[in-house]
């Protein structure tokens, strides 16, 4: 019969090849318990090899901390319908529990509130957060830093905090100077949300900078702001087809927002890409199975997560990275959408 007895610290230290003590100090987060990086993360691979939980009760007493992440989402409704925030709280989860945090996840509805961040970090008692989607005029996040809080932010480049990155503006860039090159003049262009939002923003301006750098010039007509949902990009769609001549080519500000964008283009009897190429952001999961396969820009959302978690932890220690911000590629995966031979760029 198998043992399904609980695996015990005695057995961590034994695979890691260290002493019970310092497997107690690794888990536990015990500050000032000088612990080098290297022997933390052999620590933490040989729990997870072995499947070690933690007693959460007893770790919160000995650290004093509530072992909670919090991931902060700003829209709700976000949540129900883009693909992108799954599999960052997947990878958040999954990391998070290596290092004996769990993770509760919120949403701040109204960040022009005073205190809304604020008081999620002290009602829900969480040691740190990680936020994402943030916008533009956020003020609340910065006086969490000044505070000596620990936060992590996901896709805001210039904070002057900790962050995790990508650079929407050469990825808007690159994915609209891709169909420039492939001959077309007449390129719309769907955010994924409001314009306040840093993500959103960066990929317009990217978007902007190729069209002005081609001498091609940029036209408002061409431009439409959906609202997360492939249901809002369907409807922008539909408003770009209700004038002639039709865009040519349609760069989304994701996936999702392509997703719709693309059922309208159906709906309306033209074909993809051969009367309307189409590149989205982000590679969600279904990007390679949609009709045609999409042509998008890669964020790797699980390796955020990673990161994010990694850096995050590390504050709470009090063991800040060196790294203030941690850029991440954002290659363009080349598919049928876009009428361009299948390959990366």
């Amino acid at each position: 019969m198998a043992d399904h007895r609980p695996v015990t610290s005695q057995q961590v230290a034994k695979r890691a090849g260290v002493s019970r003590t310092t497997v107690s100090f690794v888990l536990n987060d015990v500050p000032g318990a000088n612990i080098s990086e290297e022997t933390r993360q052999k620590v933490l691979r040989a729990a997870a090899e072995l499947g070690y939980v933690p007693n959460a009760a007893a770790r919160s007493l000995v650290s004093g901390r509530t072992l909670t992440i919090g991931l902060v989402v700003a829209y709700a409704e976000h949540l129900k319908v883009d693909a992108f925030i799954p599999q960052l709280l997947f990878s958040m989860s999954q990391h998070s529990h290596l290092h004996g945090y769990r993770v509760l996840l919120e949403t701040v509805e109204d960040v022009s509130r005073p205190d809304a961040y604020t008081d999620l970090v002290r009602g829900k008692h969480i040691d740190g957060l990680i936020a994402v989607n943030v916008r533009s005029d956020d003020r609340q996040l910065p006086e969490l830093i000044r505070r000596n809080y620990p936060v992590v932010l996901l896709g805001f480049p210039g904070w002057e905090g900790y962050s995790v990155v990508t650079d929407g503006i050469g990825a808007g860039r690159r994915a609209t100077e891709h169909l420039i090159s492939l001959g077309h003049t007449r390129i719309a262009h769907i955010t994924f949300s409001p314009e306040a939002y840093v993500a959103t923003r960066d990929r317009h301006l990217g978007y902007r900078q190729a069209l002005e750098q081609a001498g091609i010039g940029y036209r408002s007509s061409l431009v439409r702001y959906g609202n997360y949902s492939a249901a809002s990009g369907y409807q922008a769609m539909k408003e770009l087809l209700r004038r002639k001549p039709y865009p040519t080519a349609l760069f989304a500000g994701n996936d999702t927002i392509a997703m719709g964008a693309m059922a309208a283009i159906h709906e309306q009897g033209l074909r993809i890409p051969e009367d309307i190429a189409v590149v989205g952001y982000d590679d969600i999961p279904t990007a390679p199975y949609m009709n045609p396969p999409l042509t998008t820009i890669r964020v790797s959302p699980v390796e955020q997560g990673r990161i994010a978690v990694e850096m995050l932890s590390a504050l709470i220690r009090g063991n800040p990275p060196p790294e203030r911000q941690v850029l991440l590629e954002t290659p363009l995966v080349i598919r049928e959408s876009c009428g361009a031979s299948k390959h990366k760029k």
